[in-house]
């Protein structure tokens, strides 16, 4: 039998395969609030077999979305439309789980078919911080560099956020920690040029983030998951940077923290990244955490197929696939999958009639 369509339990949290819907951010949001087309992209994809159904990097407040546009629950006001979503994807057999973002530097973008430059100051744009007053791209504004008391400040945004994740409905929370957004620049020596507490060792690098999950947790119960995407590599050579072996040494401190899984992605951190990239490039990175740090691992990065993803759970070289562009082609891939891979996994009651 497929491995792959096998359950898997996070604490009290079961899912029916080992598919989650990676977040994509959709750039379709106003003022943060969640609309049908939240509704429509995740629900199908709950629809479509997968798992946990992950929603787009979700802003802790409104200075750490990446666009003006992105999905936010810095206020009660978003819950509802949230939890509509939440119960839709219950509803459907899925989990859903939300990931918590603040994007740091990196925030005050356009949406990504109206350029790539960083918006104006003003309707579309505000000043971002970070770590050290470094910006991402030699055009973009210099961020403002947080002090010890923002830092707290942020922290106290991401408690807050897990509260109403809770009461939203979501079941999962995943922590934004890669991709160059703010808490990888916190950990990456290549944007915290910080000499005091949070900056310099990486005992101090990794400061935040450790509080931010200890935040996070005490705020989540403890029967529900907590899972943290981070960079495993910053793929930059020249340079002090941040290593697989940085990663894992991260991961089995963040276990000891309460966190059930790595969601194991990289690169973002700067333009001078040198990735190199094919099918499943990012796997090896989810093999090598769940060896050493001897945590659950999400694998992402170009899994394409049933065969692939198949491959990666057997061979244990991680617990779940985290899928992106795939299920953005195809919401229902994992029906597709489970036919390919002789697996019988149940059908919605409204779409058996195409099943043969």
């Amino acid at each position: 039998m497929p491995r792959l369509f096998d359950s898997i339990t996070f604490r009290s949290i079961t899912s029916r395969n080992r598919i989650m819907v990676s977040p994509m951010c959709q750039y379709s949001c106003e003022d943060g609030f969640a609309t049908d087309w939240h509704l429509v992209h995740l629900g199908s994809r709950a629809v479509g077999g997968a798992g946990i159904i992950c929603t787009e990097g979700t802003a802790i407040s409104p200075e750490g979305r990446i666009s003006y546009a992105d999905l936010g629950i810095w206020k009660d006001e978003h819950i509802p439309g949230l939890k509509r979503i939440t119960d839709f994807i219950k509803a459907q057999g899925a989990i859903p789980a939300i990931q918590l973002a603040h994007a740091g530097r990196k925030a005050s973008k356009l949406k990504t078919w109206e350029g790539t430059q960083q918006a104006p100051v003003g309707e579309k744009g505000w000043d971002t911080v970070a770590p050290s007053p470094i910006p991402f791209n030699d055009g973009d504004r210099t961020p403002l560099e947080l002090t010890v008391e923002d830092i707290q400040g942020v922290i106290q945004d991401f408690r807050d956020a897990t509260r109403r994740a809770l009461e939203a409905g979501f079941q999962i929370i995943e922590l934004h920690a890669a991709h160059g957004y703010l808490i990888h620049e916190f950990f990456s020596p290549i944007a915290n040029k910080r000499r005091d507490e949070y900056g310099g060792s990486f005992e101090n690098r990794i400061r935040f983030i450790e509080e931010v999950v200890a935040a996070t947790r005490s705020e989540w119960p403890q029967e529900l998951p907590l899972f943290v995407r981070i960079s495993s590599t910053d793929w930059i050579n020249e340079q002090e940077s941040w290593t697989l072996e940085d990663s894992i040494k991260l991961s089995g401190r963040l276990k000891e923290l309460g966190v059930d899984l790595i969601d194991a992605s990289s690169g973002g951190i700067h333009p001078s990244q040198k990735i190199v990239g094919g099918a499943g490039y990012q796997t090896k990175f989810a093999a090598e955490i769940k060896r050493n740090a001897d945590i659950a691992t999400g694998a992402v990065g170009l899994i394409t197929t049933g065969p692939q993803a198949e491959h990666i759970i057997r061979t244990e070289q991680a617990d779940l696939v985290i899928m992106a562009r795939e299920l953005l082609r195809n919401p229902y891939f994992p029906l597709e999958a489970a036919k390919a891979l002789n697996a019988e996994i149940e059908w919605p009651n409204q779409y058996v009639r195409a099943k043969l």
